[in-house]
Formats: structure tokens, C-alpha cells, sequence
């Protein structure tokens, strides 16, 4: 039998119906003879509301106080899911995650797992009673419930996952996987069978939100492997995980041995949320750069693609960056007060950009691809404003109004319109 842990989000338990649902999917894999934990979200919508009612309170919340609210949406819906369980004869109880106990640190909002202690937990489901735990939470050194900030379930679930020496953790969401880029766009787009985690990690990062960020960080780091399936398959006719921890359904996402052939590109990221930030002749001498991104750092802005050109006479440069959307009043406002040390003649801000990635770790052994990838866009009139480069993506960035002929063009130009051989 296979050790899995299931992960179900908002969208998946967002009411009674679609948490008796859940239930079904877990009562599926019981019944094939696995081993499971179930970990959960809180309702779509309730962690918003719970919020609301923190900000309605104060205007400075303490924000132990804030990780005791929001972390109750969880509470309820492990407790409902285990009832429904119970009420289908399957042996089940519910897990906060003080009582497993997992350990964060003490950065209430946005807590970092330090360790979990999984015997207890270990035992109960070796001794087959369904584990059902509330994602999204843990304990701090000072006993108060912490929350790992939004996207959190995702990372308890992978965490656990390695506590476990699980078999697999399946992501159920609201998509039946990882596609080449979005349906919405590309309506040839396929799902993959597999990605590897550098893959994954770079698509979650430029613009895929299939999978959040730092729960791939964990299981690239902890050889976890992921598969992305959809809660909305029948519970009764998807077949279960077999006895080896592999399955037919969705997504694996998985170390790069296990994927036999890769093709150049897998995937095609874009991203909306960025803005450009141009500073206009300033300086070309050594710590211009440090006198700029050092005050955006300390600022906490997150700097991406840069791009420096240098004027005819060597004396001054123009300086492009990318900053997210959302920051870029506080990124403008911060350089603004640095405008005595840089120096530069203008300031420009900009939103009606996109960002377009292609990812795949097919590109280490193979040259020319961004040859072939710039020489296509420019046959269609897409400028490229800047460049950035990794061994296996590259990103730029493009007018916001050439994004999808941008991606769909790129989808053809590597071959992921069709099935591979």
C-alpha cells in the first residue's frame, strides 16, 4: 500500500456538497488499501472574511491575535471533513497543527517551518484512521498559533508529506494539471504528464498559479514528489494512487531522473502584475547600481529584469527595471527620495507591460534557442524591452497589448501545439 497525502484548497471545500466530495475522494483511496493524511484550506472565502473581521477590530493588529482568527477557517473545515468521513464508515480524525506538532518560528502572518515531529501522527494513520489536518498553521516557540501566509496549505502539505516519508502528495485544485501554457489563451495547450521541479519552480515564479512558490522550494528540497489533479474528477470512476505511489491522473511533478525524454521548452509563463521603472541619464560610474537597488531593498521591493544603456559619450546611462505592479508607487516614491544621490534627469513609471517566460530544462543541451525564440517574435512586430536569461528559461519583457500573440506564437515556434512523440 502507498503512503499519500491529499491537499484540498478553498475552491475544493467551499461548501458542504464539495467537502462531502472530498470526502469521496479520500474514502476512494482507503478503499484501494492506502495510507492517508488529508490536508486542507480553509472554505474559498472564509480566510478574506476572518480577515475583514481582524481589520474591522483595529486599524494594528497583534498579529498573534491575527494568526488565532484566520487560522479558525482551517480548524472548521478539518473538523467538517473528518464528520463526513466518519459518516461514510471511514475511521477519521482531525489535526490542528499544534497538536501534530508541526513548528514555525515566531514571524506570525508568514511563518517559516522549522521542524515536525510526525509520531504520533504516523501512528494514527499507520493504524488506519484518516489523518485530516488543518493546513496553513503552526506552533511557535512561545506555544501561539502561527500562520505561514496565504498559499500556506500548500507547503504544510508538502512538509508533512516528507515528515510522513510519504509515498506522494497530490495537490487537488480546480485544474486536472500542469499545462504548456494557459487554455485560456492557447486553446491546444496540453497538460503535462511530467515536469521536473526546477521546471515547475520557474513556472510558479513567472506567472503559472497552479502551484504556489515555496511548497515546489520544499519538495525540490525534499524530494517530495507532487502531483497537480483535479477535485472535480468523479471521486467514484478516477482510479486511485497505485501501491507504488504513481498514478495515471494530473501532473507529477518530479526530480529530473524521472523524466526519461525532455523536450526543449516545456512550458510558456506570462506575467501581467509587473511595472517598468526607467531612470533617465544618471551617472555610468561604479556604485550607481548599489545607489539605486540598495534603497529599494531596504524598502523591501524585489527587483527582477534589468537593463542598462550606456550613452555615446560613456558619461551617463539610462536604467530600466522591473519592479511587481504593486509596488511600484513605493519603488517611484523611494527613488524620488533619493533624487539628491542619483541625480537623474527623469523618472518614468509604467504599467502596460507583460512578462513572457518559456521554461524547460531541455534548453541546457541545446544552443539557439533564444536565437529562434527572438527571431519569430520579431517577424510578428513584438519588441523586446528587455532580457533576462537562466540555463533553463528565458524571460522578456514585451507591450502588455502583444502578450497573447506572444504566447501563442511561441507555444508553435517549439512544438507544444502537439502530443510528443
Amino acid at each position: 500500500m502507498a503512503l499519500i497525502v491529499m491537499k484540498f484548497g478553498g475552491t475544493s471545500v467551499a461548501d458542504m456538497d464539495r467537502i462531502r466530495n472530498v470526502a469521496a475522494h479520500v474514502k476512494r483511496e482507503v478503499t484501494a488499501g492506502n495510507k492517508v493524511a488529508v490536508v486542507v484550506s480553509a472554505m474559498a472565502g472564509r480566510t478574506n472574511e476572518l480577515v475583514d473581521f481582524v481589520n474591522d477590530a483595529t486599524d494594528t493588529p497583534d498579529q498573534r491575535e491575527y494568526d488565532a482568527v484566520v487560522s479558525s477557517g482551517e480548524q472548521v473545515t478539518s473538523g467538517l471533513l473528518a464528520l463526513c468521513l466518519q459518516n461514510e464508515g471511514v475511521a477519521a480524525r482531525s489535526w490542528q497543527g499544534w497538536q501534530i506538532p508541526l513548528l514555525t518560528d515566531d514571524a506570525h502572518g508568514k511563518a517559516r517551518i522549522n521542524d515536525i515531529n510526525g509520531d504520533e501522527l504516523r501512528q494514527s494513520i499507520e493504524a488506519g484512521v484518516v489523518a485530516v489536518i488543518a493546513g496553513f498553521q503552526g506552533i511557535s516557540p512561545l506555544g501561539r498559533i502561527a500562520t505561514l501566509g496565504r498559499g500556506g496549505s500548500d507547503t504544510s502539505a508538502v512538509a508533512i508529506a516528507a515528515a510522513l516519508d510519504a509515498d506522494l502528495c497530490d495537490i487537488y485544485t480546480d485544474v486536472d494539471g500542469v499545462y504548456t501554457t494557459d487554455p485560456r489563451i492557447v486553446a491546444k495547450a496540453r497538460r503535462l504528464q511530467k515536469v521536473s521541479y526546477e521546471e515547475m519552480l520557474e513556472m510558479a515564479s513567472l506567472g503559472a498559479k497552479v502551484l504556489q512558490t515555496r511548497s515546489v522550494e520544499l519538495a525540490m528540497l525534499k524530494n517530495v514528489r507532487l502531483a497537480v489533479r483535479s477535485s472535480f474528477d468523479d471521486p467514484v470512476t478516477t482510479p486511485a494512487v497505485n501501491m507504488d505511489g504513481t498514478s495515471t491522473i494530473g501532473t507529477l511533478v518530479c526530480s529530473e531522473e524521472e523524466i526519461v525524454e525532455q523536450q526543449v521548452v516545456s512550458g510558456i509563463a506570462y506575467a501581467k502584475d509587473e511595472a517598468k521603472v526607467t531612470l533617465i541619464s544618471i551617472a555610468d560610474k561604479p556604485g550607481i547600481a548599489a545607489a539605486v537597488f540598495g534603497p529599494l531593498a531596504e524598502a523591501n521591493i524585489n527587483v527582477d529584469m534589468i537593463v542598462q544603456n550606456v550613452s555615446a559619450d560613456g558619461l551617463t546611462t539610462d536604467m530600466t527595471f522591473t519592479v511587481p505592479e504593486a509596488d511600484l508607487p513605493s519603488a517611484l516614491a523611494v527613488l524620488e527620495g533619493h533624487k539628491d544621490v542619483l541625480n537623474y534627469k527623469e523618472l518614468l513609471g509604467a504599467t502596460n507591460i507583460v512578462k513572457v517566460s518559456i521554461i524547460g530544462v531541455g534548453m541546457r543541451s541545446h544552443a539557439g534557442v533564444a536565437a529562434e525564440m527572438f527571431k519569430e517574435l520579431a517577424a510578428k512586430g513584438i519588441n523586446i524591452q528587455a532580457i533576462t536569461t537562466s540555463e533553463i528559461k528565458i524571460s522578456i519583457l514585451i507591450d502588455a497589448a502583444y502578450q497573447e500573440l506572444a504566447v501563442r506564437t511561441l507555444h508553435s515556434l517549439f512544438g507544444l501545439d502537439q502530443e510528443p512523440e
